[in-house]
């Protein structure tokens, strides 16, 4: 007859808290003698790159002491810290997901990176959602979308079926709030001048255009605001001084 031990289960506590067996171990004292195994050269050999002080091993790509490949090879073009990647989504793909059901769109909630990601249009909005109009024939239903960036054609076919298009610039917080479906932040305005070219004029559909703040069902007070600041240039007028001439 076998005899089934059970261990109590005790109460964890302050008390009986110890490290997990095998977690600790003791400290490697070197150069104290002979005796201990680990004097002397304290393990580490007679002499040698290894056995000096420090790492004792190169950085990564030394080759030594010969010029290295990343030396080597020539180096061409530069990496643009203000270039931006756009998810394009075409006007085709936009209506054969509307057939579907998976995107819905009206004047008062447009399609935005959210929607186009949650049903699997885009797989990465990138810097922003750029609409453009290939497959623009295939297009039958009235669109209403709010993207980063849309070509000509692309405007030009939806607002011909009766949808519409403004662009709305987010930066990389503004456009994983709108993913994200965060609307108690502030989204940023745009401060580069190209930006600001973009985003103000009608052509482009920018929302911050005079025209697009009277036809956009959803505008803010912001916006307004932003739309009078960022076009102020365009009404102002500087004198200039005249050169003050110093007597010969």
């Amino acid at each position: 007859m076998s005899s089934v031990i059970r261990a109590r289960a005790t109460r964890i506590s302050l008390s009986n808290l110890t490290p997990a067996l095998g977690s600790l171990h003791n400290q490697k004292r070197v150069g104290r003698g002979q005796g201990s195994g680990y004097g002397g050269t304290s393990g580490r050999g007679h002499k040698g790159q290894k056995a000096r002080s420090g790492n004792g091993k190169p950085k990564a790509g030394f080759e030594g002491g010969q010029t290295p490949i990343v030396k080597r090879f020539p180096k061409t073009g530069f990496i643009n810290m203000n270039r931006k990647v756009y998810a394009a989504v075409n006007l085709d793909r936009i209506q054969h997901w509307i057939d579907q059901g998976r995107l819905q769109s009206s004047p008062g909630k447009p399609i935005t990176a959210r929607e186009l990601l949650l049903s699997g249009c885009v797989h990465n909005v990138h810097d922003g959602i750029k609409v453009l109009g290939n497959g623009a024939e295939f297009l039958k239903s009235a669109v209403h979308i709010s993207a980063s960036r849309a070509s000509r054609t692309a405007i030009k076919a939806v607002e011909a079926k009766g949808g519409s298009v403004f662009c709305q610039y987010y930066n990389a917080l503004a456009l994983r709030d709108c993913v994200k479906g965060r609307a108690d932040r502030i989204s940023a305005a745009p401060t580069r001048r190209n930006d600001i070219l973009w985003y103000t004029e009608w052509r482009n559909r920018g929302y911050l255009s005079p025209e697009a703040l009277e036809k956009m069902p959803l505008v803010s007070e912001r916006w307004k605001e932003l739309s009078q600041q960022l076009l102020a240039f365009k009404t102002q007028s500087f004198t200039k001084k005249p050169i003050a001439q110093t007597p010969q």
